[in-house]
């Protein structure tokens, strides 16, 4: 008997940690295949988070690897723990550390470092933070770089920023993954990093799923951040997009959730035979089994965690745009609430000020079949998606949407402006709102048009499908290592 298929997914502050479209999207891939065996590797800030998942019978296996988290050697000296790494061979030992120094410089330059030699001849388990800043040289050219890119701030400064940096950067690289037949990396990033390393050391095929664009993601967070300044945000938004450049390299597969994050994964090096669009999908019959049973009033719904990315703030003040003009409308925000406590209470001392608590819910997780059975129309405030489920699960249910121009949602929308908005703007989102309630029956025409396009572009059936038969083609497949 032949032996099941396994795949380890590498993810990054996500499943099975963090609810979300990510996780639920992990959910499935792991459910609706249970023929394939799955190992978790998981990237996180923080040990012994909780479970917000339940994991399927067929995850076999789960690795959790803290970035940062300081390495312990017990009594065993650097040198006999290097030593113990290549085995003694003091000729590999000066190969690795060549390589280590050569990639290290090519960092601070625009030349992509040879990662593949890298990971063949650094072991696994060997963390490069300490040797990158003992060697004379490579201490030699941070104080050098330091100088000519960041005169104005304090070496301290810079050599912090440096170390945080590199350092998850190094933990990745050095991360010892389980193994699988596929290395399955849900973004680019350090799980990603992590696949490139398990393909270069061991031979097997990495593939590359993105939701949003990882690189562009963190870019936004760093740009906002008030902590980091200078070259030092200048450096972070370099390593992220170099770190993507080298995934998308080194890996043999890459799906995009739509076309358009296909061309940027192009744009930045990925070779176009290798990219192909898997959209998301739901559970068709489940959303479509949902019963309308309208109420008096309008109701508008958010499905989502209570989070700063999801903009709640906005969806409150657009609430309170549209009661002035529409007071029987209800508006109810569900979600789960403990994700981000401050945040939450932010959310419910604005709705407070607002005078608006008797027309606005804070509902907690709840099954949305329940709200899908009479939200007069689902609103998406977020400051950043992909391909929302939300969205798919409402049309399918019967639910008109309104959403912010964020990831595919405009081309999901037929670009009509008259039901997009940008990000933060609680007046626009409030008269497409308003529209909505004041057209009724072309709202009913639009609907059944999306109904449509829910079942015949976002089955789950289709895309389980479609993943299947990409795991089955990677399974033999003949990898050159060092080469992308």
């Amino acid at each position: 008997m032949a032996e099941k298929l396994r795949v380890c997914i590498l993810l990054e502050g996500s499943y099975p940690f963090i609810t979300g479209g990510v996780s639920a999207w992990v959910q499935d891939i792991i459910q609706g295949l249970p023929q394939v065996e799955f190992v978790l590797m998981t990237i996180s800030p923080l040990p012994n988070q909780k479970l917000r998942y339940t994991l399927p019978t067929n995850v076999v296996g789960h690795k959790d690897i803290v970035l940062g988290e300081k390495k312990t050697r017990g009594p065993v000296s650097r040198i006999h723990w290097l030593k113990s790494l290549w085995k003694g061979d003091h000729k590999d030992q000066k190969l690795a550390i060549a390589s280590v120094m050569a990639a290290h410089k090519k960092m601070f330059s625009n030349e992509m470092p040879d990662l593949g030699q890298l990971f063949t001849l650094v072991p696994e388990g060997y963390d490069l933070t300490e040797d990158a800043v003992r060697d004379d040289k490579a201490w030699n050219l941070l104080i050098a770089k330091n100088r000519e890119n960041n005169p104005v701030y304090a070496f301290s400064e810079y050599l912090w920023a440096w170390k945080s940096a590199h350092g998850m950067l190094f933990d990745a690289m050095g991360a010892v993954p389980p193994q699988a037949d596929i290395y399955h990396a849900i973004s680019t990033g350090f799980a990603g990093l992590a696949a490139v390393a398990a393909r270069e050391r061991y031979g097997k095929p990495f593939l590359l799923s993105e939701h949003g664009l990882y690189h562009k993601e963190r870019e936004i967070e760093i740009r906002k951040s008030s902590y980091v300044k200078g070259y030092q945000r200048d450096m972070w938004i370099k390593t992220y997009n170099r770190i993507s450049k080298i995934c998308y390299g080194k890996a043999d597969r890459i799906t995009a959730l739509f076309e358009e994050n296909r061309q940027k994964q192009i744009e930045l090096g990925a070779p176009p035979h290798n990219c192909q669009v898997i959209p998301n999908g739901i559970d068709i019959e489940r959303f479509s089994s949902v019963k309308r049973s309208p109420r008096p009033g309008y109701h508008v719904g958010l499905v989502g965690r209570i989070v700063p990315i999801k903009d709640i703030k906005t969806f409150i003040a657009t609430a309170k745009i549209v009661l002035d003009k529409l007071p029987d409308a209800i508006f109810y925000a569900i979600g789960p609430t403990d994700e981000d406590p401050e945040y939450y209470e932010d959310c419910v001392a604005l709705t407070n000020s607002l005078k608006i608590s008797d027309r606005f819910l804070y509902t907690g997780r709840q099954n949305v079949l329940e709200y899908y059975a009479f939200l007069d129309l689902m609103l998406l405030t977020s400051i950043r998606e992909a391909q929302p489920l939300v969205i798919m699960e409402a049309w399918a249910a019967g639910v008109p949407s309104v959403s912010t121009k964020v990831g595919n949602v405009p081309e999901m929308l037929d670009f009509d402006e008259r039901f997009l908005a940008p990000s933060k703007s609680p007046e626009k989102l409030a008269s497409c709102v308003i529209y909505a309630h004041d057209h009724p029956e072309e709202m009913a025409l639009i609907n059944e048009r999306n109904r449509k396009k829910a079942f015949n572009q976002y089955d789950k059936k289709t895309m389980l499908a479609s993943y299947a038969k990409l795991y089955e083609s990677m399974q033999d497949m003949k990898i050159v290592r060092g080469q992308g």
